[in-house]
């Protein structure tokens, strides 16, 4: 099948073909069609599967008849809008929507956080009739009262398992009570828990299933490696991947965002052109970054799984689990960066001992024996190199020269200071307690200190107040 079976418009075929594309995927083969009709939809497919065109090229020609090159914002109202769960996906969506709508005069926007929120008021007011969103400023938005809502007719909910697990669920259900209930809607999930089954009753009217994929599959054309390695030589064996193997483009997962910068700068320190991306990082330095590894400036990126459905990378050969994921369906996730649309792709993960339970999980969840090599010096039963261990492990070192059980040999305790006198010069005793000095010819006993009368104080302040 070709695109040109499935009725789309000359106008988007057109755009579709200069894109470099000429066969529709198994999700857009039933998708596109399905959203013509203006039918609900909810869509199973992992991430890599086309899930992006199958939603955007429909909904483009749905709206198609609201196209107009007038500049009054009053015949641009909003009339669809897409949700996703990180700025990257958000990002990618958007682009999607405007290589797409190249020759359709249709006004498009992307909102997201961590941004000045002055320019996207200033297009909102400009009119658009399709806003890609994150769901938090989408609600600032609101708040702002520079979005409405009230003839939107397309509602797209993109990653909703990712928007689950990242606590999105009380936002989206906050936005659809403000939508109209006449709309069509489409949910993409590539999980479908108890709780997104529940969104979808409450999202969704008579929805069409499309399922391309069983649940947590993962991409035929993507080899699966693990290597077992002690956690003091994960670095070391990352950076020998790295320089025997001549790899270029790598995607390295950790599990937080101070173990991604602190990666990341050490393997700058051994000569890698590394950088990391996360959640603390600025919208403009994260796009910095993401371009500069997209255009292949960049050899390393170490991100967190903030980036694990956020990021479309053409092509994208490598990606190395640094760290095991917690949730075994994060696995899933991260290496769908790579053998996307079918081509090959190269999963590797460094597991330590302790992560021996999460590889068992992840084994279980994709039925695919992970085949594990060894790489001759990494094994985890090595002892750490003396140079690797640094000034840190001195103290091993110390320990072992004394011995197990204690010092060999007699210690020889310090001799004690020598005393200080406490009797001065003038002939004061600084052992014994202070008292003034009387002046000659006085009685010590009846001299006494003139003091300053003792002021009131307020009864609130602790005083006994007036008498």
């Amino acid at each position: 099948m070709k695109f040109e079976d499935l009725g789309l418009l000359p106008e988007l075929l057109r755009a579709v073909h200069e894109a470099g594309y000429t066969t529709p995927t198994p999700i857009q083969t039933q998708a596109i069609p399905i959203v013509l009709q203006g039918l609900d939809v909810m869509g199973g497919a992992q991430t890599g599967t086309g899930k992006t065109a199958g939603f955007t090229l429909p909904l483009l020609q749905r709206l198609a008849r609201h196209a107009s090159t007038s500049p009054s914002p009053a015949r641009h109202p909003v009339r669809a809008l897409i949700l996703a769960p990180t700025r990257e996906l958000a990002m990618q969506v958007h682009d999607s929507v405007k290589t797409y709508s190249k020759y359709v005069p249709l006004r498009s926007v992307c909102i997201y956080g961590g941004v000045d929120i002055k320019p996207q008021i200033a297009e909102l007011r400009e009119g658009r009739e399709i806003v890609v969103a994150t769901p938090g400023r989408l609600l600032d938005h609101v708040e702002q009262k520079s979005v409405s809502f009230a003839q939107v007719e397309v509602l797209v909910l993109d990653e909703a398992d990712r928007m689950l697990d990242m606590g999105f669920i009380p936002d989206i259900k906050r936005i659809l009570a403000m939508l109209p209930k006449a709309r069509q809607s489409l949910l993409f999930s590539a999980t479908f828990s108890d709780e997104i089954k529940k969104l979808a009753d409450a999202m969704l009217k008579n929805p069409q299933l499309i399922e391309v994929a069983r649940r947590n599959a993962i991409s035929e054309t993507i080899t699966h490696r693990v290597h077992l390695v002690s956690t003091d030589h994960k670095r070391h064996l990352l950076l020998h991947l790295l320089k025997e193997s001549k790899l270029s483009q790598v995607l390295v997962f950790v599990g937080t965002k101070f173990g991604a910068s602190r990666l990341a700068t050490w393997l700058e320190r051994q000569g890698v052109n590394a950088d990391a991306i996360h959640g603390d990082k600025s919208q403009q330095q994260r796009t910095e970054t993401l371009e500069a590894f997209k255009s292949g400036a960049l050899q390393v990126l170490v991100a967190t799984d903030v980036a694990a459905r956020g990021l479309d990378i053409d092509d994208l050969p490598h990606v190395i689990n640094y760290e095991l994921p917690h949730v075994a369906e994060d696995y899933v996730h991260r290496i769908g960066r790579t053998g996307r649309a079918g081509k090959k792709g190269d999963a590797t993960s460094l597991a330590s001992p302790e992560e021996k339970f999460r590889l068992t999980d992840i084994e279980k969840l994709i039925k695919l024996k992970i085949e594990q090599v060894e790489v001759p010096g990494f094994d985890p039963g090595a002892a750490v190199k003396s140079e690797e261990r640094g000034v840190r492990h001195g103290h091993l070192r110390e320990r072992e020269s004394r011995g197990v059980h204690g010092p060999r040999a007699a210690v020889k305790l310090p001799t004690p200071a020598l005393r200080v006198p406490t009797v001065a010069a003038d002939g004061f005793d600084f052992s014994k307690p202070y008292a003034p000095k009387t002046q000659p010819g006085a009685d010590a006993a009846t001299e006494t200190v003139p003091r300053r009368p003792l002021r009131p104080v307020a009864a609130l302040l602790g005083g006994l107040g007036k008498k």
